[in-house]
């Protein structure tokens, strides 16, 4: 008889579809129906539905699908209208930013006007929808851990496109919209101020993403371990004995010496995440607006060798 290991074999149980909270709950920018998928039921919940978009939900989709829309129409003029083109050379093409010479000011569309127009939607869409989850945990009672998160990703964004090259005085420090073109911002961003990887707080980034990889894998590796126990179900494992969370912190302290608790887990997951955009957005601030030189500023504090 083959043993039950859902990370091989996930079985997809079905019954009536989970509508949610029906009392107290506003229900008019809810849609009505659900539906199951079998792929989606390999990747995690096979329900999808019911979804409740709102006023800020449908401001965010269309403002960000406005954003999209102007990447692609300039795309497709770059391509000359050739849709072989198009296809051939898409992560190529780039919607730029104004030049250092218009300043803050507003640019000709092709210029980079069209550039400052997309922006504006996009900080509308991810705003509205940062208001959305913040909303929808209020109207469910829940702590707001999600918006927060959230809002550390949109501080990173904000620094990038906003904040930073306010500061600089120029919308030409902002980062371009393309495949490619984002790659290369990438790569001389960290050649123009001396290799970005002598920035301390970038190192912190990378620190905590790879720390943050770790945790999720080590937490999803053992709650699959364990579901054949019911670990899935965590809040009503913690009390009893012989349970799978039993077992689990029992796995961790034998190998590890010590173990998070199921609570503790997500604390240090849930950190260990919002730090990597956290501190990246504080390091990519200092850069240009208060260190020029990330290599020569690590040799006078020591951190790299002096030549």
């Amino acid at each position: 008889m083959a043993e039950y290991q859902n990370i091989f074999t996930q079985v997809q149980v079905r019954g009536p579809a989970e509508m949610g909270l029906v009392e107290g709950v506003e229900l008019g920018n809810r849609t009505k129906s659900a539906s199951f998928s079998n792929l989606a039921g390999w990747l995690g919940n096979a329900q999808l539905g019911p979804v409740y978009l709102g006023t800020m939900g449908v401001v965010s989709l269309m403002s960000g699908a406005v954003w999209f829309m102007l990447c692609g129409a300039w795309f497709w003029y770059q391509a000359g209208f050739n849709p072989a083109v198009f296809a051939r050379d898409l992560f190529w093409f780039s919607l730029e930013p104004p030049a250092e010479e218009y300043g803050l000011g507003f640019a000709p569309l092709s210029e980079g006007g069209l550039w400052l127009i997309a922006s504006f939607f996009l900080l509308v869409s991810v705003v509205a929808w940062w208001v959305r989850t913040y909303l929808r945990a209020q109207a469910l009672g829940m702590g707001k851990h999600v918006s927060w998160a959230f809002a550390s990703a949109i501080w990173l964004f904000l620094v990038l496109g906003l904040i930073r090259p306010v500061l600089m005085g120029s919308w030409s420090h902002a980062v371009p919209y393309g495949i490619f073109s984002h790659l290369d911002w990438t790569n001389n961003f960290s050649l123009t101020y001396g290799n970005l990887f002598y920035n301390p707080f970038h190192a912190l980034s990378i620190a905590f993403l790879y720390g943050a990889a770790l945790l999720f894998a080590m937490h999803g590796a053992t709650i699959l371990a364990v579901s054949r126990f019911g670990g899935d179900r965590e809040l009503e494992q913690i009390a009893d004995r012989g349970t799978a969370s039993e077992r689990a912190a029992l796995f961790w302290r034998w190998t590890m010496g010590f173990n998070a608790t199921m609570e503790g887990i997500h604390r240090w997951a849930w950190w260990f995440a919002v730090l990597v955009t956290l501190t990246g957005g504080i390091g990519i601030l200092l850069t240009g607006t208060v260190v020029d030189n990330w290599y020569v500023w690590a040799q006078e504090h020591g951190y790299a060798p002096l030549q």
